[in-house]
């Protein structure tokens, strides 16, 4: 019997190695992963350049406390300053993490400001910004709440794309509107450019800060170094994880200068944030992200990824209700039963995974090639087939 808490439904296997897209379990069956961790395997299993940046910063230091300079933190945050928006960087541990600090930024500079009662949140109503207590209740989902009451107080939501729900909620004690650029957990659900340019504007007019969440979406999963980046405009905070580690735990929120100036000393910290060995990992997965080239092959690769699910989609119209995403963060609404649906892939070596409104996520590494997601898009319609 297992003394692990019973807080996962875990199906019954165990991988032993992994290569690439690839994971190999103890029953020596191989398994096309396009789950990578949920989004969190940004360069695919085992890649040999990260192996080789932990391997030789494992030989030098480990840990050492915030309390002193640690260089390849300063590398790591001159990286993502150099080629984002953000001015300043603050490394967390995970997405959770990132976005907890995101809240806790956003009410101190209007505290910092004289405004202490300018502190609520506004969200998007069933949207996902991870599971500790903050978390659970900026998502306004009652599944995720249930039983962890009282209510964490300074939250606000309103519906994806009603946008006089989301004018109607805000009032002169808001601080910030936090959205995910793309919803993940949500059901796959892609903020239009315009969108996002109509609540810049909206932030700017009632001096509210905007918060944009790419913990799943960002470091080229879109196919850009961010999802944002296509609608032109700039966040105030950005909180990241999972694919910034390509594997490793780490996770930072990327500010503004003029949002940064409010976290003083002692105002906010972290243990293990900005640890040596995570931001050895961090730089080699950034080393090869910012290549010349990297992420153009991303969204030539995506394009040929939708073109062909958007070719299963109109031979089972009766089986494939939508092709959501973009970039290589992909959701495929169905008719049929999910969890039967995700099963059967499994049984023939694809993982996937679930996203509400009855979606089945698709998450490849960003290194895929055309003949894994052939291998993929083959498995996808004999499961399709099924159906008929």
């Amino acid at each position: 019997m297992s003394a692990l808490v019973k807080n996962y439904s875990r199906k019954k296997v165990s991988f032993i190695k992994g290569k690439n897209c690839y994971l190999y379990s103890s029953s020596g069956k191989k398994y096309l992963d396009f789950v990578q961790g949920i989004a969190v395997n940004s360069l695919g299993h085992s890649n040999d350049y990260l192996i080789r940046a932990i391997n030789k910063q494992s030989k030098k230091v480990w840990h050492v406390s915030n309390a002193f300079v640690i260089p390849e933190q300063e590398k790591l945050a001159k990286k993502l300053t150099k080629n984002t928006f953000a001015d300043f960087v603050m490394f967390q541990n995970s997405g959770t993490e990132a976005t907890e600090a995101a809240i806790k930024v956003a009410r101190r500079y209007f505290y910092s400001k004289g405004k202490p009662q300018k502190n609520r949140i506004l969200c998007v109503k069933n949207s996902f910004h991870g599971r500790t207590l903050a978390a659970i209740f900026a998502s306004g989902s009652k599944k995720m709440t249930e039983g962890f009451g009282p209510k964490v107080q300074g939250f606000d939501h309103f519906e994806f794309g009603n946008h006089k729900s989301l004018k109607k909620s805000i009032t002169n004690k808001t601080a910030a509107i936090m959205i995910e650029t793309i919803m993940g957990e949500g059901g796959i659900k892609v903020v239009p450019n315009w969108c996002l340019k109509e609540l810049r504007k909206i932030c700017n007019k009632k001096n509210i800060l905007l918060i944009l969440d790419e913990v799943q979406c960002g470091i080229g999963r879109s196919g850009s170094f961010f999802a944002f980046e296509n609608s032109k405009i700039k966040p105030d905070i950005v909180p990241i994880a999972k694919g910034i580690g390509g594997g490793f735990p780490i996770g930072a929120v990327l500010m503004n200068k003029k949002v940064a100036k409010c976290m003083t000393p002692g105002s906010h910290g972290s243990t293990f944030g900005g640890n040596p060995l995570a931001m050895s990992v961090g730089n080699a997965v950034l080393d090869i992200i910012l290549k010349k080239g990297f992420l153009k092959n991303v969204q030539k690769t995506s394009i040929y990824f939708h073109n062909e699910l958007k070719r299963l989609h109109s031979k089972y119209p009766t089986v494939i209700r939508e092709i959501r995403g973009v970039g290589l963060l992909v959701g495929i609404q169905i008719y049929k039963n999910q969890i039967e649906f995700i099963k059967k892939l499994f049984d023939r070596g694809l993982l996937t995974v679930k996203a509400s409104e009855n979606v089945v996520r698709l998450l490849p590494p960003l290194t895929v090639k055309k003949k894994n997601i052939d291998e993929a898009v083959e498995i996808l319609e004999k499961v399709c087939k099924t159906y008929k």
